[in-house]
């Protein structure tokens, strides 16, 4: 997909994948494969930052401007926030891309009940109003749609105002805002998810469960689990429910074509509910339940199923996922030249972890890491350090949440 080439060789002391460091240390052993010193406390951690918050002061209105066109150059995407909606009946509002390739309808403000069936998705902040779905791309245009025609006094008091707007940021500035982000252990592996389509059919529809998770300037990998209206993340990009109301999931951000920088439709959805959270830290666990709005809309794109057996040192995995932000690719060869497939290094780094060499980079914390021999989930990445990128065991976590999903 043309992106900088950036690369971290193993290090005593390696980046983690959402840009923290990681260190071992205590020695212990268990059956099959030997632990591997327990790591340190790691440094708190946060999803990786893509994007800016920018105060602005525009309004729409019956009596002024029923169009606003937000831009910022060279913005991999727009988030426009409103501080207030209240419109006539039957008027309503779009939040679009100049194309219309995207666009985002709302008939005013659902936290006073105006919203209508269709409308789209939207996120809260903690602040008066609410967010649109984001729009592709470094423009916006809002336009306020009028039905019929009033007099003055009907539209008194009514209109929109616009307060702030996220914008995404370029991949240099994805790279420049998250030192240490990168977990490529020799030469990047990683391709666009759509290159396996052919060779490797499974692996490329299992990735179809896999989503960005956009949290107004912060961004993870995100994924549906089982049968029902759950979904998978860290702990670490987000932990309350107020911080899953703020989020954002996106299924299809990938390319259309190998190599193409081509990403097609995209389907976004809001956060809704949180359902269980891990305790202990990031270098423990590190897991969030949750649930989405407007379900119905991304049950088409598949679902992963659990593995509830420890993973083993040595076998075949593979990791999907939205490192950097960007469009999903897939890690399945652990270097360019693709010749050797991805391996769990240790099953047993510690008493919460996997190790591999698998490449990811910020991001890719959430996703998930798939058992060749099954297609079904063995852990969940969260830490990065060559040659020892770390994934949450399974296992443990399905103990933790099997009476709150369907694991099929």
């Amino acid at each position: 997909m043309g992106r900088p080439s950036r690369m971290l060789l193993a290090l005593a002391v390696a980046a983690l994948a959402a840009g923290a460091l990681t260190s071992v240390a205590s020695a212990s052993t268990s059956a099959g494969s030997a632990i591997a010193p327990a790591p340190a406390p790691a440094p708190k951690q946060a999803a990786t930052k893509v994007g800016d918050e920018i105060a602005v002061s525009q309004a729409l209105g019956y009596a002024s401007a029923d169009q606003q066109t937000i831009s910022h150059p060279g913005a991999t995407y727009i988030k426009v926030h409103f501080a207030s909606m209240r419109l006539a009946p039957g008027d309503y509002v779009t939040v679009a891309s100049p194309d219309g390739r995207e666009v985002h309808t709302y008939h005013g403000d659902p936290a006073l009940g105006a919203a209508e069936a269709g409308d789209a998705d939207v996120t809260e902040h903690g602040t008066r109003g609410f967010a649109a779905m984001s729009v592709d791309g470094d423009t916006a245009v809002v336009t306020l749609h009028r039905t019929a025609a009033r007099s003055a006094s009907a539209t008194k008091g009514l209109g929109l105002t616009i307060d702030r707007y996220w914008r995404g940021f370029t991949q240099d500035e994805v790279v420049a805002a998250n030192p240490g982000l990168y977990s490529v252990c020799s030469s990047d592996g990683r391709r666009d998810v759509v290159c396996y389509r052919t060779s490797h059919p499974t692996e490329f529809t299992r990735s179809g469960a896999v989503a960005r998770l956009l949290m107004g300037g912060g961004a993870c990998t995100t994924w549906r689990v089982g049968n029902t209206n759950r979904l998978l993340t860290n702990n670490h990009c987000m932990s309350t429910q107020s911080a899953v109301a703020g989020s954002e999931v996106q299924f299809g951000y990938q390319c259309a074509t190998c190599g193409g920088n081509n990403p097609g439709t995209v389907t976004k959805v809001s956060g809704a509910t949180l359902v269980k959270t891990s305790t202990g830290g990031s270098g423990q666990l590190d897991y969030t339940l949750y649930s989405v709005n407007s379900f119905s809309t991304i049950q088409g794109f598949g679902t992963l199923f659990l593995e509830t057996r420890a993973p083993s040192s040595g076998e075949r995995i593979y990791i999907p996922g939205h490192g950097d932000a960007s469009p999903k690719r897939l890690s399945l060869y652990q270097e360019s030249g693709q010749t050797s497939y991805c391996t769990v290094g240790n099953g047993n780094y510690n008493t919460w972890n996997m190790s591999y060499s698998c490449d990811t980079s910020g991001g890719n914390s959430g996703s998930p890491v798939l058992a060749s021999s099954s297609h079904r989930v063995i852990g969940l990445h969260h830490l990065g350090g060559c040659p020892n990128n770390q994934g949450a065991k399974m296992n443990l976590i399905y103990q933790q949440i099997q009476s709150l999903i369907d694991n099929g």
